[in-house]
C-alpha cells in the first residue's frame, strides 16, 4: 500500500508538554519516535493525499476547536495512556470518516477511545505499576484541541505534513 497517512488531534502546549514528558520518561526509548498525540485515523492510503490536504482545512475552518476532558489513566494491556473524553472530537471524527467512507482500513472503521499513549510495548506488570503510580497524580481538566495534523508514516517516525488550526464558530 505504500506509506500511509495518519490524522491526529493536536494537543494544546501545556497538555502536550506534560504528556510528552510522561511519554519520554515511560515509553521504551528505542521505540519512542513520536511526540505525545491523539490519533484519530491510523492509516489513509497514499492515493488519498490530495483529498486529505484539501478536506481537513475545510473541516477546521467550519468548526470550533473540540473540547476534551482528561478523565484518568487508561490500561492498554502492555501500556498506559491518559484517558480522554471528547464527544465533539468523536463527532468530528465521524464526519471525516463519513467523507472517506469506503477508504478506511479495518482499524479505522471503529470509533476510538480517545487517549494519549505514554507507555507501550512493555510487560503487563510494568504497565500496571506505572498505572498505579500515576492514578493519584492525574488532574482531571478541560482543554480544547487547537488543530488537526496530517502525518506520513516513515517506518517508525512520522513526517509532519500539515497542521490545520480550528478557526470555525460552529460547535460540535
Amino acid at each position: 500500500m505504500g506509506r500511509p497517512f495518519i490524522v491526529t488531534a493536536a494537543l494544546p502546549p501545556k497538555i502536550h508538554g506534560w504528556a510528552d514528558a510522561l511519554r519520554r520518561e515511560h515509553y521504551p526509548q528505542e521505540r519512542n519516535h513520536l511526540h505525545a498525540h491523539v490519533t484519530m485515523f491510523h492509516s489513509f492510503a497514499p492515493s488519498l493525499y490530495d483529498e486529505l490536504k484539501d478536506f481537513l482545512p475545510i473541516v477546521t475552518r467550519e468548526f470550533a476547536a473540540p473540547e476534551a476532558y482528561i478523565t484518568g489513566i487508561m490500561d492498554l494491556g502492555k501500556g498506559t495512556a491518559i484517558a480522554l473524553q471528547s464527544e465533539p472530537l468523536l463527532t468530528l471524527r465521524g464526519l471525516i470518516a463519513e467523507h472517506f467512507h469506503g477508504s478506511l482500513t479495518a482499524q479505522d472503521l471503529y470509533e476510538p477511545r480517545p487517549h494519549i499513549t505514554i507507555q507501550n510495548k512493555v510487560t503487563k506488570s510494568e504497565a500496571r505499576a506505572l498505572q498505579a503510580s500515576l492514578v493519584p497524580t492525574i488532574e482531571h481538566r478541560r482543554f480544547s484541541f487547537p488543530a488537526l495534523e496530517l502525518h506520513l508514516y516513515q517506518d517508525g517516525p512520522w513526517e509532519h505534513i500539515k497542521t490545520c488550526t480550528f478557526r470555525g464558530k460552529e460547535r460540535l
